[in-house]
């Protein structure tokens, strides 16, 4: 099917654009009355992502409502667990938690390598109804977390500070913590393959706890398995965010993705010059910026367009919108960067 708004698929290879393109990481959701609505309907967060047609719905929200050029499928970075054989819950007001976790090599029995047609199959219907009823109008993202991120919830059981059980893990039992980063790793390759499939036009890796390792950690233990699953995901365009970890951003240039998603604490010009100028950058203006007046938004978001002037760029916050901000707000970014 051709994509009619394809702005963010030519950003990505560096052919002509018309003028930037822009989404938000969680742009689907609780700044939207209309997500709420939806939302209140069911039992909770788990019981929305797992009813195709409402996560359908949901997804495609923001292209009416915000005007945003991409959708991106609505789900969670932890069905990969729950997929291995690690359920999980999601906790009003407090996030994930895992009533069961991975300590050690024994607990690697109970898990097995995802297979995302038996195991993931409510993802796999709602990008193909989410593909259908938008109708080529903008591409729709597919996404998954990085293996470190996946691995941290699984052996801390739940958010964290500080992680410590899971970075504990790293230095007391590295051979046991490959063996889970490998079997995270593979379980999703087969998903992102499988999203892709059934209709995803780019795929994003999240690795949103990249910047409590190390830099010789995030190495060994993060970024070698982000790089195998950009090596086996040929088929569409790969962004890979990895909040925190601006000590890696040299080593991120050198993966073979597509797109390199900055935080906001990554100086734009700074990460240019350490990425190269093949990648295409995503980002990156501090989400509490659309905390302010009209007229700070407005100049915030002029600022960072001209930041990253004359390079292959991706308009979005430095991460994910924050659940309280006015979707008026909102729409005032992305007419700022679609007018600039």
């Amino acid at each position: 099917m051709e994509i009619k708004n394809d702005l963010i698929l030519r950003a990505i290879r560096g052919e002509k654009i018309e003028r930037t393109p822009v989404w938000l990481m969680r742009q689907a959701g609780r700044i939207l009355p209309e997500y709420r609505a939806v939302r209140n309907s069911v039992s909770g967060f788990i019981e929305l992502a797992k009813t195709p047609e409402l996560a359908a719905e949901v997804t495609i929200q923001p292209v009416d409502l915000l005007g945003v050029d991409a959708a991106i499928i609505f789900s969670d970075i932890l069905v990969i667990p729950e997929a291995m054989g690690l359920p999980y819950e999601m906790v009003e007001k407090k996030g994930p938690w895992f009533p069961s976790t991975v300590n050690g090599p024994s607990d690697l029995k109970k898990l097995r390598i995802a297979n995302p047609q038996e195991d993931l199959h409510y993802v796999l219907e709602a990008i193909k109804i989410t593909k259908k009823a938008l109708n080529g109008r903008v591409p729709l993202i597919g996404f998954a977390g990085a293996p470190w991120t996946i691995f941290a919830y699984m052996v801390e059981g739940s958010g964290s500070k500080t992680f410590s059980k899971s970075r504990a893990a790293l230095y007391l039992d590295p051979e046991f913590s490959h063996k889970l980063l490998d079997m995270i790793t593979n379980s999703t390759i087969k998903y992102l393959k499988a999203q892709i499939t059934a209709g995803a036009n780019l795929v994003q890796v999240f690795d949103s706890w990249a910047g409590i390792l190390p830099p010789s950690h995030y190495a060994e233990f993060s970024l070698q398995y982000i790089e195998k699953i950009c090596n086996a995901i040929t088929e569409v365009p790969v962004t890979v965010f990895a909040k925190g970890a601006y000590f890696a951003r040299e080593a991120l240039g050198k993966i073979n993705c597509d797109t390199i998603g900055l935080d906001w604490n990554m100086d734009i010009k700074e990460s240019r010059t350490l990425i190269g100028s093949e990648k295409a950058l995503q980002g990156n203006l501090d989400p509490a910026a659309l905390y302010g007046s009209d007229k700070s938004i407005v100049a915030s978001t002029q600022n960072m367009m001209k930041a990253f002037e004359g390079s292959k760029h991706i308009a979005n916050l430095g991460h994910g919108v924050y659940p309280d901000i006015d979707p008026e707000k909102v729409k005032l970014f992305i007419q700022t960067v679609k007018t600039y």
